[in-house]
């Protein structure tokens, strides 16, 4: 085994008892009654909406600070130069998989290739750089929304409409929302940020709760698991949400698999969510 070959392999085995440490940590917090460790895993996915569950506890772990991760070539493109002497974060990439017949064909040959639909994936570790290791040209700044989510709430109705999901108002809600089954009525003369707050969370219900395996859940663990998808999809807008996902510690039954599934499902749905107001 070539050198090059152990140092990978060394952090590979390094990267998963990172994640796994992650999740023992988060997992003994919230044992212990706390849920301000979760809250800082939720703030990670919100910052970072499309990451995996597993590369949201590396960033996490390694730097918890973090706002926005490149690569180093692609920090290059926009004007941005990594700091001499940083160090990456390090987290998971999917890599296609050269077969036997494609490591020796050309480059048009391999292209072709790599857009069959059974092409293999592997993943491997990548160095990325957060925007406080760089310098050089300043990003654009993001809008703040500050409590208004702006055309966010429309792009969230046409989702729904895209998912055969009927939205609608009422007047006589005892809560802020109900979803029934294809159908989400929401109470007439909520604030822009609270409907869209709690649209998401009754969408997360659609999406989730109505599949087989999910079923038979508590209304706490349904509940809860909407109102994180919510907090971390409202955040990545910049909405102001307070602790509204503290509950969330109720997920946790001392079951560690049932609660990596539960948030694996919170990060899905998030992501997917938050793809659809672009």
């Amino acid at each position: 085994m070539t050198t090059a070959t152990t140092q990978t392999n060394d952090l590979q085995n390094k990267l998963k008892i990172m994640t796994s440490e992650a999740l023992e940590s988060l997992t003994k917090s919230l044992e212990a009654g706390k849920s301000d460790e979760l809250l800082r895993y939720l703030d990670t996915m919100a910052k970072f909406p499309r990451y995996s569950m597993r590369n949201l506890f590396l960033i996490m772990t390694q730097m918890p600070e973090a706002s926005q991760v490149m690569g180093y070539q692609s920090w290059k493109l926009l004007g941005r130069q990594v700091k001499k002497g940083e160090k990456a974060i390090r987290i998971w990439a999917p890599m296609k998989l050269k077969n036997k017949n494609e490591r020796g064909a050309s480059d048009s040959e391999q292209r072709k290739t790599s857009t069959e639909a059974n092409q293999p994936l592997i993943f491997r570790p990548v160095p990325v750089f957060d925007y406080c290791q760089t310098e050089g040209e300043p990003m654009p700044e993001l809008s703040e929304v500050e409590g208004d989510p702006g055309e966010c709430t429309e792009r969230l109705k046409r989702f729904a409409k895209e998912l055969a999901i009927k939205v609608g108002y009422s007047e006589d809600l005892r809560g802020d929302g109900v979803s029934k089954c294809g159908e989400i009525l929401l109470r007439l003369g909520l604030t822009p940020a609270v409907e869209f707050h709690v649209l998401v969370h009754e969408i997360a219900h659609e999406l989730i709760h109505l599949k087989e395996d999910r079923l038979k859940l508590s209304k706490t663990q349904k509940e809860t698991e909407a109102e994180a998808v919510a907090y971390v999809v409202s955040k990545s807008i910049g909405l102001q949400t307070g602790t509204a996902a503290s509950d969330y510690i109720q997920l946790y039954n001392g079951d560690t698999k049932t609660l990596t599934e539960s948030l694996a499902t919170v990060q899905q749905t998030a992501a997917r969510i938050t793809h659809s107001l672009i």
